[in-house]
């Protein structure tokens, strides 16, 4: 009965001088806990981080990466909170331990995490309170417990099946924090996690230190040795956040902006560009085939060229080129097309976003890359660690090759849009791969179709999946699903909405903000009046 919604239901877009917006109400409150405390925007937005690694641990933890893209003081800043690959990794150290491809789970696919350092980064720039009062509401949930939504408890279910097989000692910490009943938490239930609990009043006083250079990391790096693991404590005290430099795009009378690679945000700016000319409406079957073929095109070249930022062999300017986005434009048929890279030179994860009333605004994502990440928690803290070493290829000569000390492909992107030259939005789609294309589909509701930022996000998505396959909600047109299947798009309608994004736009104009929540989840919006 908690997943059950068989009736037609609608949202209104919510109008506030502040707010919060985040996939689970708790992390929301979070956010406005601290702005009522007088906190700003960038302190608010940690606290979220902090409370969604408690609240929706199916998405992220305490082994989460982060980016960041915000306005503070009318200015706009960009930050890189992802880690390396351990220094001893490499495609030959995995196969002396007997795999020909990087493992989904267990202790090998672990990098360095980096979103515990981003929020230090971040706050000792811009916050005004200090960092215990930041992760308090995070620190209580863990301590107390909290109430277990249905989304999240949906999404629990889901990882532990896909993780039964996860055994041995290297995951029995994992079962014992996240599945101590041997089962999920019912929606409704109270859960709580006292490891984590201390663990995140050591990163508070210690600002982060003992989570990179003290005791934690220690422990972590402890762990990582005794199963044969890669990371290590000195992986961990040469860890450092980057500021960033946005990139942008000229769409529809705003300027999109995206966070530069590792991350593939550039593909949204891609496949706006391709799009730009044709005005595309999302709610004609054109529409919708155009917008398929160019995320297709989009993704396709950033899944071989984009990498870490010191191994990238290929220019972001190259990939945004004129020239080389009316190659792919003019590739774009009436048909479905299986494509392949082209050469510019010629051959699971929590969004959420706040504004404040001096209106600095904030986009933030943070994720373990796969649901729980790697399926295994350091005993004693509450850690889970990602798996985000997964986004490496091991084909000699790609540009993501798996090497030691490198960043990888990233799929968390934070979005944001300026206006006549001063903050407007900023806004993002949780969800894999499905990320790009969230930004996407959104943008175009929001920006051509003029949809508000709730009707933005309620508005029907597609997922391309690979090859010429799409999934799109049942929610579409009749006419349209008829004429992607006849247009060559191998269409299905999925089960469920889990995987088809989970996003928040935040609006900023004449001094109030409108925000739209996820349907497709536990969204919620915190208001401070």
């Amino acid at each position: 009965m908690y997943h059950s919604y068989p009736y037609p239901s609608k949202r209104s877009a919510v109008y506030a001088p502040a707010m919060a917006l985040a996939s689970t109400p708790l992390a929301a409150e979070a956010g406005r806990t601290v702005l009522e405390q007088g906190g700003n925007a960038i302190d608010a937005a940690i606290a979220m981080a902090a409370a969604q690694t408690v609240v929706e641990p199916t998405s992220n933890g305490l082994g989460s990466d982060l980016f960041t893209v915000f306005s503070f003081g009318g200015a706009l800043y960009g930050f890189n909170g992802s880690g390396k690959s351990p220094a001893s990794i490499s495609p030959e150290a995995l196969q002396k331990k007997g795999f020909d491809k990087i493992p989904p789970y267990g202790i090998e696919p672990v990098g360095v995490p980096g979103a515990v350092d981003a929020w230090r980064t971040v706050h000792e720039a811009f916050g005004a309170l200090s960092f215990l009062e930041v992760l308090a509401p995070a620190i209580r949930y863990a301590k107390d417990g909290f109430v277990i939504s249905p989304t999240v408890s949906a999404l629990w279910a889901r990882e532990l099946r896909t993780r039964k097989h996860c055994t041995g000692p290297v995951f029995d910490a994992f079962w014992h924090t996240f599945a101590p009943e041997g089962r999920a938490p019912r929606p409704g239930e109270i859960f709580s996690n006292p490891d984590q609990a201390e663990t995140l009043i050591a990163i508070a006083e210690s600002k982060t230190e003992a989570f990179y250079r003290g005791t934690l990391a220690e422990k972590i790096s402890e762990f990582s040795a005794t199963f044969g693991g890669f990371l290590s404590a000195a992986d961990l005290a040469a860890h450092q956040t980057l500021r960033v430099e946005p990139l942008s795009l000229d769409f529809e009378g705003t300027t999109v902006y995206e966070l530069p690679p590792n991350g593939h945000g550039i593909s949204v700016l891609m496949a706006l560009a391709m799009l730009k000319p044709w005005k595309i409406d999302l709610d004609t079957p054109l529409g919708v085939h155009r917008t398929v073929e160019a995320v297709k095109r989009a993704m396709t070249d950033c899944a071989r060229f984009v990498t870490d930022p010191d191994h990238m062999r290929v220019r972001c300017e190259d990939l945004l080129s004129d020239a080389f986005i009316r190659r792919r434009r003019d590739d774009i048929a009436d048909t479905a097309k299986i494509v392949e890279y082209c050469h510019p030179l010629a051959p699971s994860t929590v969004y959420f976003a706040v504004g404040d009333t001096a209106g600095n605004m904030v986009s933030m994502i943070q994720s373990n890359y796969d649901g729980f990440g790697s399926g295994v928690v350091v005993p004693g803290t509450g850690i889970s660690l990602n798996n985000r070493l997964l986004n490496f290829s091991l084909e000699a000569g790609h540009d993501n090759i798996l090497a030691g000390g490198k960043r990888p492909y990233h799929t968390i992107i934070p979005g944001f849009l300026t206006k006549d030259g001063a903050p407007y939005a900023a806004f993002g789609v949780m969800g894999g791969f499905m990320q790009p294309q969230g930004h996407v589909q959104t943008l175009l509701r929001l920006l051509v179709s003029g949809a508000n930022p709730q009707a933005a996000l309620d508005a029907p998505r597609f997922m391309w999946t690979g090859e010429d396959r799409i999934a799109c909600e049942s929610t579409y047109a009749p006419e349209i699903l008829d004429f992607l299947r006849a247009s060559g798009h191998a269409v299905t309608i999925p089960g469920d909405e889990l995987d088809m994004g989970r996003g928040q736009i935040l609006v900023r104009e004449n001094g109030v903000y409108c925000g739209g929540t996820e349907k497709r989840c536990d969204g919620y919006i915190a208001a401070l009046y």
